[in-house]
């Protein structure tokens, strides 16, 4: 197994700096980071993701974290108001999250995000205006950091990844959807303790830094050559099209749905969700 901070760090999870960040948060309750979480051409998934979190749950994250003041989906404003709120935060120190691919296809107008003074805005638009000004930016998703399903073949509205289209620093948190536990440690770790440490591709090595495979529970299948032949065998799926040796996320150690579950441990082989290939060159999914 190679060295990186998840094994010599190994009690450093989600929950360590959730815990720290929250002793941050007593200690200065009046200093909250300004977030704007912009839904792009996407599924919304990763702001479902984030509402299904239990370490924080959502109504911590927004009342004592961040300073939520722009969401597609969880802002209580409507209209022109929304937008407004939007610019009004540009010109403060605030963290931009952005999920979903961008389109460029026409000029953005694939994606049409608000209606302002009679101009139509796109989240082309939006996300580079907020992208030059942010503190720091998020590429939460895996059509937000990578294209994703958005750029899939043959992507008739031009969507690219947010690093495309903006010429700095874009944080990626990859997955179809992210973890709740990957996106809030990750925003925790920048609000009290500044960038954490990341890999070639810009993702967090705490949570990317080792492949599904290398901490696989059926790992041991695999080194013994014993493979399943079929969905539901109890063996390695390296030979059923498991993309676990390409896929780089804590997975099998953090599990999913209040920590229960995971693809493999439900007899499903990775399908490669937060690989920057991901879905094109990891077809096809299941092969026998």
């Amino acid at each position: 197994m190679e060295s990186c901070p998840m094994v010599h760090s190994k009690n450093m999870t989600a929950r360590n700096i959730i815990e720290l960040a929250k002793e941050k948060v007593r200690q200065m309750p009046n200093e909250k980071m300004n977030l704007i979480w912009l839904e792009a051409t996407g599924c919304s998934g990763n702001i479902i993701s984030l509402m299904n979190g239990e370490n924080p749950d959502l109504a911590y994250f927004l009342k004592d974290m961040v300073r939520l003041r722009y969401s597609n989906s969880l802002m209580a404003a409507e209209g022109e108001g929304a937008y407004e709120q939007f610019l009004d935060t540009l010109s403060a120190e605030f963290i931009l999250v952005v999920e979903g691919a961008v389109s460029t296809k026409a000029n953005g107008l694939y994606n049409i995000i608000a209606n302002h003074r009679g101009k139509r805005i796109t989240a082309l638009e939006a996300v580079k205006n907020a992208g030059e000004k942010a503190n720091y930016v998020l590429a939460v998703g895996t059509c937000a950091s990578h294209g994703g399903h958005s750029a899939a073949r043959p992507n008739p509205s031009g969507s690219v990844s947010v690093s495309q289209v903006l010429d700095r620093e874009v944080i990626r948190v990859p997955g179809c959807p992210g973890h709740p536990d990957w996106i809030t440690g990750t925003i925790a770790h920048l609000i009290y303790f500044g960038k954490p440490e990341l890999d070639d591709i810009g993702r967090p090595k705490i949570f990317y830094g080792i492949s599904i495979h290398d901490r696989c529970t059926r790992r041991s299948y695999f080194d013994k050559g014993i493979f399943a032949k079929q969905l539901g065998d109890e063996a390695c799926m390296f030979k059923l099209g498991c993309r676990g040796p390409v896929t780089r996320t804590d997975c099998p150690v953090r599990e999913w749905n209040g920590y229960v579950n995971w693809p493999i441990k439900d007899n499903t082989p990775c399908i490669g969700c937060a690989q920057e290939r991901f879905p094109d060159g990891m077809e096809p999914f299941v092969r026998y």
